[in-house]
């Protein structure tokens, strides 16, 4: 009896199109933006940036995505997706590489965070050129591609590691966000040959034609009644704004908490995330496919959200220790890395497939942009609320994000709605 492939495996082989464009170019995250990401936090400290503007300046960018975010839907649909995302993904970030490779204070950084909030049109964009062509039985699996595909980019880490030993820290993370400056100009122009417009974003885009952005923004308003009348998008919705708060927080101040106040030495910074990532691939092509493929997904979200709050419990519970980081500290710290990979990796793929089900698909772009709008509103002001806390003691963010999860884990429990909101087909009952 010839051995089953491993499902993930066999949805990478068999992607076509705009999906295998999407998934195959997104290793390339890693060759810009992650290699500078660990450091982000610690480079703005290093030049004198303070934690509570640190914290402020997660919430200006939250806030600058809610306004894009918002636009996202109309100019997804004028556009279509694949010029919108190419578009935008040199506004959100070739152009903020560039601020953010010569900046020297906080308002360097407050500019590159307005700018870069476009990258929640792009995001818009993006997940519309991915899915609209791809059959439903495959979402699932396609964003656990995706996030396969970008948690493979940690293994470049120890490349930004080697920069900051030699050169110092400043020096190492100016070079790597010129770095990425180029990487990501590649990424968008492969990106672009790549693609086709979809048959969704082809048909919006004849819809639109000669409408005038005003009256699509105020159509907005019968958009937002699909979203209220559909249980299944609030709790997807619910779901996205807890997983997105934490993630910021997470984002902004994990490294900081390592390196300020465990003792960690600023070189070995880009290893946690690398190991992180590839815990993620291991499960992801391990445990999450056999706990994902069946036909409810509730059980593995609540284990997603058990596995997160251990780890970062489990991190607020590492004791500080004045001579630096001890042997025990790194192993603590290994765990968290451990219950982290799985309940991120996990919560995830889940959030944005459930988003993906749940939602309209006709009015996808706007009902998605209406979505991403009310999370953005709901997490912008955790950045402001953990520097705040940061400032006072830096394990703090983390109590705050032990809560939240606490908070998911309670919301999932309790009110689960199934994807089974539109007739029943074969595709919505293996996906429910």
């Amino acid at each position: 009896m010839p051995r089953s492939r491993n499902p993930l495996l066999t949805s990478l082989v068999g992607l076509r199109g705009n999906g295998r464009a999407c998934v195959y170019t997104e290793p390339m995250w890693g060759l810009s933006m992650m290699l500078v990401l660990p450091y982000t936090s610690v480079f703005m400290l290093a030049l004198g940036v303070a934690d509570q503007q640190i914290g402020l300046l997660a919430t200006i960018s939250m806030l600058s995505q809610v306004v894009f975010g918002l636009l996202g839907g109309v100019i997804t649909d004028k556009l279509g997706r694949r010029l919108t995302t190419a578009l935008f993904d040199v506004v959100a970030w070739v152009i903020p590489c560039a601020i953010w490779a010569v900046a020297a204070n906080f308002w360097a950084f407050l500019i590159a965070s307005l700018i870069n909030g476009a990258w929640q049109v792009t995001q818009n964009s993006w997940d519309c050129l991915l899915v609209e062509d791809v059959d439903r039985r495959e979402i699932t699996k396609l964003y656990s591609l995706i996030k396969v595909a970008a948690e493979f980019s940690a293994l470049f880490a120890p490349i930004a590691a080697l920069l900051v030993s030699r050169l110092g820290l400043i020096p190492a993370v100016r070079i790597l966000y010129v770095n990425a400056f180029f990487i990501m100009t590649v990424k968008i122009v492969i990106l672009w040959k790549a693609t086709t417009e979809t048959r969704t974003g082809r048909l919006r885009q004849e819809q639109t034609h000669g409408v005038s952005m005003w009256r699509l923004l105020a159509e907005y308003r019968g958009v937002l009644g699909l979203v209220l009348r559909s249980k299944g998008t609030i709790f997807a919705l619910a779901i996205s704004a807890i997983v997105g708060a934490v993630t910021l927080v997470n984002a902004t101040f994990w490294q900081l908490a390592i390196s300020q106040r465990l003792g960690v030495p600023d070189p070995l910074l880009p290893f946690f995330p690398m190991v992180r990532s590839l815990l993620s691939v291991v499960f992801f092509f391990t445990v999450i496919p056999y706990l994902t493929h069946a036909k409810h997904l509730k059980r593995p979200t609540l284990w997603g959200f058990v596995s997160y709050l251990g780890g970062q419990l489990l991190l607020v519970l590492i004791p500080a220790s004045a001579g630096g980081a001890r042997a025990s500290t790194y192993a603590m710290l290994a765990a968290c890395l451990l219950l982290d990979a799985f309940g991120a990796g996990i919560l995830f793929m889940l959030t944005e497939s459930l988003v993906a089900l749940h939602v309209d698909r006709d009015e996808r772009s706007r009902v998605m942009a209406i979505q991403r709008t009310c999370v953005m509103l709901v997490t912008a002001p955790f950045g402001w609320i953990s520097g705040w806390l940061s400032g006072m003691d830096r394990s703090w963010p983390f109590v705050l994000t032990s809560g939240l999860l606490l908070l998911g884990l309670v919301v999932t429990a309790r009110l689960w709605v199934t994807t089974h909101t539109e007739p029943a087909t074969t595709a919505a009952h293996d996906l429910a």
